[in-house]
């Protein structure tokens, strides 16, 4: 094995010693603070670089001069000509083909039948169950509307990144230029998304397919380029041996070969797809997402958890059924079996989808639940909710007022109280410590252009409600990570309520929140605390349990107790793995705390919002980037970090 390469020593040395110079700079600005010229607080505004007239010059060049607004609207007449056909067999829209309604009861038999064929009975009882809830809930329009926008989106994606994925497989020039916009991509809020689309296309389900397709796309690309390089050489070459042309080692060889890899990639792309048609309420888009974003705007918590639920309820299906069909293996029957034998989940559910459309025809209940005949359990929560404030009510003011007064607020001005200088100085030097000068100029690289841009108060208020809220998801995740660890069966049943934790979308967690806290900073934190805890406990499991036996074995040799184990030997360890985690964690924290700001922020967030409202691409853009500058810093960082202390490990 070759050994890990470490730095000198005197370069190790001088390392720290220009960061601890850089630091005590940044020290010295702080403390004279008071005294330090105007530039060095915020930078003027002569020298304020209109980032956003530019972009939108350039955006009305590309949309005017060069014809793009005709290439887009082409596109969009074609999406939209999918979108009728998915809307008239789904629930109904005067559409061509003119044959929908296809009956609740035929979907959700159709739905169980996918589940069975891919899972056996527990999968096909989850996703059956769903739709009938949906349809007994008199929500099937509403469901509908989001899953007709799905149909159409996640096969766009899945055939752009594929061809993507593969042009940067086959050439290095391709994946230079792709990997960083796909760095970026995956940074971007879903917000800035929304802007550029609405300009080109409207709003309205158009709209959100499309930025549906163009949000979900990156995860595809990246599993195609994975699950290619990871084929074989020995199948590649058996596959020329056997005289095939390069189009069948394509598609005969290589893409089968990979098939696994990209039906992951395939499950990510419906989640994200998901994920943004219900946020594309926010651009038109009716369906669930719009019915959940009015009814939390109207503070109506049992019908938000009726819809949330639903949500809740298709994520997980969606999420099932995709990882089932990634891991399921094709299937060989026995010689001489009948057609029947074969095709046996195929007469299953032609004789399912006829019983469906006979209650059809008999009767219209099982054609669509009208509203008047629909369950609801919007009282009852309403009632158990009202009950639930009210016990707990003086403790959640009290703590509402607690946080705000000497927390929240004291934090938010102490972030916007440093100098401008000393925060870039401070983090050159951080980059600096950790990775050298080549980490301090891409610190530099990615904070510069935030403050040079006008927006920093506003940046600071978002890294102030991601510190705190990622601060509060460690103080919370860590320990519940670690008594996860500490038992197998546990450690399964604590990374199984992460993966469902996982396929919520984000919108979901502004429900108990709201319920709790109102409307407030309190809120939002909150939410974003709640959403980031999840891979913290995940990845504090994943580290713990991914420790060598043999190291622990030989910790218990030598007479250290559970305790010693796990202070001086397990989490020393695991430290690369946890800096992931937290990794993820700010990442998630940045994303959802600017789809926070629809229930009360000053950030980045609500700013994008306004931007969204009055369709200022280049003002969106803007913010866009500004925060995914933050979270490219804080990986780079954090990862830059990790790998410097597993190599460290690995050596020692």
């Amino acid at each position: 094995m070759t050994a890990q390469i470490l730095p000198p020593p005197r370069l190790a040395f001088d390392q720290r010693r220009v960061a601890l110079a850089l630091m005590m700079i940044a020290l010295v600005l702080v403390v004279f603070r008071g005294v330090l010229p105007a530039p060095l607080m915020r930078v003027p505004d002569s020298l304020i670089v209109p980032f956003a007239d530019w972009i939108n010059v350039i955006f009305a060049f590309v949309r005017d001069d060069l014809g793009l607004m005709t290439a887009t609207r082409v596109f969009s007449d074609v999406v939209e000509f999918c979108l009728d056909v998915t809307a008239n067999l789904l629930y109904g829209k005067s559409r061509w083909p003119r044959l929908g309604p296809i009956p609740w009861v035929v979907i959700a038999a159709s739905f169980g039948m996918i589940g069975y064929a891919l899972g056996g009975w527990r999968l096909a009882l989850i996703s059956g169950g769903t739709f009938v809830w949906i349809a007994v809930m008199g929500q099937w329009k509403w469901a509908m509307e989001t899953l007709s926008v799905i149909i159409v989106a996640a096969p766009l994606s899945i055939l752009l990144g594929l061809l993507v994925g593969t042009l940067a497989w086959r050439s290095k020039l391709a994946e230079r230029i792709i990997n960083p916009l796909l760095n970026i991509a995956q940074s971007l809020p879903h917000f800035a998304y929304m802007i550029p689309v609405v300009v080109f296309i409207g709003v309205g389900p158009k709209a959100g397919a499309i930025v549906t397709v163009i949000f979900s796309v990156p995860p595809m690309i990246r599993m195609t380029l994975l699950g290619l390089r990871g084929v074989s050489p020995e199948i590649i070459e058996s596959g020329k041996m056997s005289g095939t042309t390069r189009w069948q080692l394509m598609t005969r060889v290589r893409l089968p070969a990979a098939r696994t890899e990209l039906l992951i990639g395939v499950n990510q792309v419906i989640m994200q797809s998901l994920a943004m048609v219900v946020l594309a309420s926010f651009i038109g888009m009716p369906g669930l997402g719009q019915k959940l974003l009015q009814l939390l705007q109207a503070l109506k918590i049992g019908l938000s958890v009726e819809i949330g639920i639903t949500i809740v309820l298709l994520a997980i299906v969606l999420d099932r059924l995709s990882k089932a069909w990634a891991m399921k293996q094709p299937e060989h029957h026995a010689e001489g079996a009948s057609w029947v034998q074969r095709h046996r989940n195929w007469v299953i559910w032609a004789g399912l989808v006829a019983l469906g459309f006979v209650l059809a025809a008999l009767h219209p209940y099982f054609v669509e639940v009208e509203r008047k005949q629909a369950l609801s359990l919007a009282g009852p929560i309403d009632m158990v909710v009202g009950g639930f404030i009210d016990l707990i009510g003086p403790v959640t003011d009290w703590l509402r007022w607690f946080l705000i007064t000497w927390v929240l607020i004291p934090v938010r001005d102490a972030f916007l109280w440093l100098p401008t200088s000393a925060v870039l100085v401070f983090l050159a030097a951080i980059g600096w410590r950790i990775g050298g000068p080549r980490s301090a100029l891409i610190c530099l690289a990615f904070i510069l252009p935030i403050a040079l841009s006008g927006w920093w108060d506003r940046a600071m208020i978002t890294v102030y409600t991601v510190t705190v809220s990622v601060v509060l998801a460690l103080i919370i995740g860590v320990p519940l990570g670690l008594l996860g660890a500490a038992n197998p069966v546990r450690a399964q049943r604590f990374l199984l309520v992460c993966d469902t934790l996982q396929t919520f979308p984000s919108f979901i967690y502004l429900i108990p929140v709201v319920m709790l806290f109102g409307v407030n900073d309190v809120a939002v934190v909150a939410a974003v605390m709640v959403f980031a805890t999840v891979p913290i406990i995940r990845y504090t499991i994943e580290g713990l349990r991914g420790i060598s036996p043999e190291i622990v074995e030989s910790a218990e040799m030598s007479g250290a107790t559970p305790g010693q184990i796990l202070w001086h030997v397990k989490l020393p360890l695991a430290v690369p793995t946890l800096v992931v985690g937290a990794n993820q964690s700010i990442m998630f924290a940045l994303f959802m705390v600017i789809i926070a700001a629809f229930i009360g922020t000053q950030d980045l967030g609500q700013e994008m919002q306004r931007a969204l409202s009055s369709i200022d691409v280049g003002k969106g853009l803007v913010l866009g980037f500004a925060v995914a500058f933050i979270g490219l810093m804080a990986d780079h960082l954090l990862l830059k970090w990790a790998r410097g202390r597993g190599a460290q490990l690995r050596s020692g």
